[in-house]
């Protein structure tokens, strides 16, 4: 039995059994509607607000018997909502509770006021039964029954009503769910469409780009100025991304002649970083760091000491084919160099001063042949 047929039959049957209920002697009833599958008492629904002032009467009228606990309430809670007997049963204690508290809160009542007992099925609604005590106008009695009779008639009609535009709106909202899905399914076709021409575009232009992008990993460089000076470079570069590299060059060399009367030595060691600029990855700029030693000597007086510097570099890497190339570099700092001077007297060197240079201006420069190792 489905649901909405399960609540109109229990309407149907507590039109039946209240009033017989109600027409046995000294007993009244008073009966509160519950929402199907919620457990909160709402005093305004179904006609609750009506049977709790008749409820509240009768409290005022037998205050001190029920107080004195010679008149108990009797409160029986019933619940259809859960899938099992023990979630009715707990969903009736809820109820009954919630009838219960909100008596207390009025009427000042006390929980030993109560006899509890919860059932499983039935319906969804909790009653209140008073024994009244003998003599009390049995007319008025069968008057209440008959007018809970037709309370009870309104609210199952009431809750017919309700089901049926409940279910009404359930479809509607089901139709609703169904159009959402299928116009979601088709976004998310077009746009799963969308982003896949995106992304062959992107990798078509990548493509395109990383054909005219000058990229490597690893090269070998030599600074064929400084080869040309009688001066041994070679460097090495590490491309950590297409647009950053990090590369090291040194240079070293050293010369006598005239029986070691003239003399031209020097090493220097140069690491720098460079970023690589535009789609071609040939125009760069750079940070660098300079240090070495140094000795000349080609007059009568030499000089020898320690240099150090760094600046900020420039330049354009020119390629020749896929493993060579050509890189002009420009290198503007600053270098300090402390200096020496020396004779040379019976082959041995005599100091003969000392001093400190500073220099702002070009401190490097380059044609270098780069070979990429890969």
């Amino acid at each position: 039995m489905s649901k909405t047929l399960r609540t109109i039959a229990t309407a149907i049957c507590a039109l039946f059994l209240l009033p017989l209920s109600a027409q046995e002697k000294g007993d009244t009833v008073y009966t509160f509607r519950f929402v199907s599958d919620r457990d909160m008492f709402y005093v305004p629904y179904s006609g609750n607000d009506t049977e709790l002032v008749r409820l509240e009467e009768c409290i005022g009228n037998h205050r001190t018997d029920i107080l004195d606990g010679k008149l108990p309430l009797y409160v029986d809670g019933y619940s259809t909502a859960g899938q099992d007997e023990a979630e009715n049963l707990a969903m009736s204690r809820v109820r009954s509770n919630r009838v219960k508290s909100e008596l207390i809160v009025r009427q000042k009542l006390t929980e030993e006021c109560f006899i509890t007992k919860n059932h499983s099925g039935s319906g969804d609604y909790v009653t209140v039964r008073i024994v009244i005590p003998a003599g009390k106008d049995e007319a008025e009695e069968a008057r209440l029954a008959a007018e809970r009779a037709e309370q009870e008639r309104a609210a199952a009609e009431q809750a017919k009503q309700q089901q049926l535009e409940q279910q009404k709106q359930e479809q509607e909202r089901i139709a609703r769910e169904k159009e959402q899905a299928r116009l979601a399914a088709e976004q998310a076709k077009a746009d799963s469409l969308a982003a896949e021409q995106a992304k062959a575009e992107a990798e078509r232009l990548s493509a395109v780009k990383a054909g005219d992008a000058d990229s490597y990993t690893l090269s070998l460089r030599a600074n064929l100025l400084r080869w040309a000076t009688l001066t041994p470079d070679l460097g090495i570069e590490w491309r950590i991304s297409p647009s950053v590299g990090i590369m090291v060059n040194g240079s070293w060399t050293s010369w006598t002649w005239n029986d070691n009367a003239r003399r031209y030595a020097l090493w220097e060691v140069m690491p720098e970083v460079r970023w690589y600029l535009g789609e071609k990855k040939a125009w760069y700029v750079g940070a660098m760091f300079k240090a070495g030693q140094f000795n000349y000597k080609f007059s009568g007086t030499g000089r020898q000491g320690d240099l150090l510097g760094g600046g900020i570099t420039g330049g354009y890497q020119l390629r020749l084919n896929k493993a060579l190339a050509l890189d002009f570099t420009l290198g503007l700092g600053y270098l300090n160099a402390d200096t020496e001077r020396y004779d040379v007297i019976d082959g041995v060197r005599v100091r003969s001063g000392n001093g400190t240079k500073h220099w702002i201006g070009p401190i490097n420069a380059g044609v270098t042949l780069v070979w990429k190792l890969f």
